[in-house]
């Protein structure tokens, strides 16, 4: 089932950046860790809005069974 025909884009604040971001920051602050599945995401974003989480992970060919550090992957590092 195409979720994109019931559920119009334009109504998720949800976007890949957003949520890269969010999880970056869950890991940052060690409440998650990077070897743990996308899905603990879910425990983060309110119930009603998991849809659209889905949703956008889906779109960009993620499993909610990957690794948070397959999501956060695209990190820059600096020389200190």
């Amino acid at each position: 089932m195409n979720l994109s025909t019931h559920f119009p884009v334009s109504f998720s604040r949800y976007s890949i950046d957003f949520i890269q971001q969010e999880a970056r920051h869950l890991v940052d602050r060690g409440v998650i860790s990077r070897q743990q599945p996308i899905s603990s995401l879910c425990d983060y974003i309110p119930p009603r809005e998991w849809i659209w989480v889905e949703h956008e992970l889906e779109k960009f060919e993620y499993l909610l069974r990957d690794r948070i550090g397959d999501l956060i992957s695209s990190e820059t590092w600096s020389n200190d």
